[in-house]
Order: structure tokens, then C-alpha cells, then sequence
């Protein structure tokens, strides 16, 4: 998926939703955190003194390789590389999506069975995607495997409406949970990972976003190793293929644009032990899934 320029007027709004968005954070502050004391003594989440975001007063490398390993139990980081750099998130946007659906789900403001309609804004949106069409609609747990194998942009958009009226709306609420789980250098501006210059994060804010939602919704973890789905009369097959390749991987979520490179969060667990692995940056796809696999051996030893 290549990216395009967005026009500096849409932009701007995006600068000034995000500034409004840390404005109100900073004024909860006092509010209390998802994460445990021991996460942040483990070093997982930057110190509380951690400088606020500022979308544009940093420069986002593009296509440049950063990655951090996470034990799974513990929090404590095995290895950092760059992991503090923003870049692009791209798809593992989704994972954040997914985070919050499964709250809504969990508070039953919405069910797994519930239809949720598809506007021509969400049709629109561009590939990779189911390809829904307004008018339709689609039950909540064929969108959670839509967003989890396949990436489906059109699915986050009906996703983001169903939650938060719009994709705007709901980038903001994205980004505030960032804060409460201490993802300290995040940005969404969308729900999908579509190109925009203000989607930003890092490979530790990943990490914790992937950690998290093992930690908090262990009974969707079946839903990140899926293999494949059926929808509609078609098969998609997950865009993570160390899915049944790489022993022990067992989740979570791929991206892509062109500015962010091939990016991954990869979790697996042999002999006792599991890691949530970043990758970000990566030239191709194959390159990416290397730096992964080899992140899980050295921290997990070699698979049988």
C-alpha cells in the first residue's frame, strides 16, 4: 500500500484534535493506570516523567529499523533497539481497535452476535479490506477476525463508528486509553493505520499494547493465532505467516505502509517462557519475519 500527502489544512486539524486530546489527559492525570507498579519498576512503560507527546516536534523515521523483546510475564525488557523512536505504526493500529471493542464487549454495550451497518465512508476505505458495501452489515465477531487475520481497513471504520460515531471521535478515545496504559509516545488519528502523518507510536508503546491485551483478554488470544477465516463466500488467510511456521508463535499483528516499512508484533512462548517481540521497519516483508524469528530464539532459545 503506497502512501499519499494529506493537504496541510487536514493536517492541522489533526494537530490541533491531538493537542486537545493531551490537554485533557494532562488535566486527569491524577487518574489511576491499567498497568502495575512492577510493569513500570520492570522498565515496560517509560518513567512517569516521560516527555508528553508532541505531534510534528519530532521528526518520524521512515523505513529505519527499531525492535524491543518483552518478557511476556514479567514486563521486564530483554532487548531495546531504537524502541523509544517514533514511527508509523501502520496495521498494528488495529491492535488498539481490537483493545477497544473487546472493552465494549466486556462492559456489553455491544455483543458478539450484534450487526453493526456499513456506511459508504467505511466501504470506501482503501484496501486491504473485505470489501463491505453500504448498507451491509456485519456481525461483531466476523469483524474481530476481519481486523485481527485479514486487516481489514473497511472493517476498523465500521468498528470505529459503531463505537465512537466516527473515525475521528474514535482516534481520540484511542488515544486516551494509549495514555491509561501508559503508551506515553502514541498518536492515532485513525483506526485502520491508513497513511497520516499524525498515526505515530513506538516499539515500546507497542509492546505494552500487546502485552496488555494478553494480559487483560486472555480469552480472545485464540482469535491473534487464527490461521485463516471464511467470510462471505471467500477464505482469508492471516497476513502473519509466522502463523504455524515459527514454533511457539502464537500472535498478533502485522503492518504495512511505505512510510512505515514492514512492521510486526509477534508473541510466542516455548519451554515456560514468552516474549512479545516488535519489529518495526522492516525493507520487506521476509526481512521483517527474520529479525522476529530471530529475536525468539535468542530469547526463548531454538524452536524444535
Amino acid at each position: 500500500m503506497s502512501s499519499h500527502h494529506f493537504g496541510r489544512s487536514s493536517f492541522v486539524r489533526r494537530l490541533y484534535l491531538a493537542s486537545a486530546l493531551l490537554l485533557s489527559v494532562a488535566l486527569a492525570s491524577c487518574q489511576s493506570m491499567d498497568l502495575s507498579r512492577s510493569d513500570v519498576r520492570a522498565g515496560l512503560i517509560p518513567p512517569s516523567k516521560a516527555p508528553a507527546l508532541s505531534v510534528g516536534a519530532e521528526v518520524v523515521a521512515e523505513r529505519m529499523p527499531a525492535s524491543i523483546v518483552v518478557d511476556m510475564d514479567s514486563g521486564r525488557v530483554l532487548h531495546a533497539d531504537d524502541a523509544d523512536g517514533l514511527r508509523h505504526p501502520a496495521s498494528l493500529t488495529k491492535l488498539m481497535t481490537l483493545y477497544l471493542l473487546f472493552e465494549a464487549i466486556e462492559a456489553r454495550r455491544i455483543g458478539l452476535d450484534d450487526a453493526m451497518p456499513v456506511t459508504a465512508f467505511a466501504a470506501a476505505r482503501a484496501p486491504s479490506k473485505l470489501g463491505l458495501r453500504p448498507g451491509e452489515t456485519i456481525r461483531v465477531r466476523d469483524a474481530m477476525s476481519g481486523l485481527a487475520v485479514k486487516s481489514a481497513n473497511d472493517v476498523a471504520s465500521v468498528v470505529a463508528e459503531a463505537l465512537g460515531g466516527t473515525d475521528d471521535a474514535f482516534a481520540l478515545a484511542m488515544t486516551r486509553k494509549a495514555r491509561q496504559l501508559g503508551m506515553t509516545r502514541t498518536n492515532f488519528a485513525n483506526p485502520s493505520g491508513l497513511p497520516d502523518e499524525a498515526q505515530i507510536s513506538t516499539a515500546r508503546d507497542m509492546a505494552i499494547l500487546g502485552q496488555q491485551i494478553r494480559k487483560r483478554f486472555p480469552q480472545y488470544a485464540a482469535l491473534f493465532k487464527t490461521e485463516g477465516f471464511e467470510y462471505g463466500g471467500r477464505h482469508y488467510a492471516a497476513t502473519n505467516k509466522l502463523l504455524g511456521r515459527v514454533a511457539g508463535v502464537d500472535g498478533m499483528k502485522t503492518g504495512y505502509v511505505n512510510a512505515s516499512g514492514f512492521n510486526l508484533v509477534a508473541s510466542a512462548r516455548r519451554n515456560g517462557r514468552g516474549v512479545i517481540v516488535v519489529v518495526l521497519g522492516g525493507r520487506t516483508g521476509r526481512e521483517r519475519d527474520a529479525s522476529v524469528e530471530a529475536l525468539i530464539d535468542t530469547y526463548l532459545g531454538p524452536g524444535s
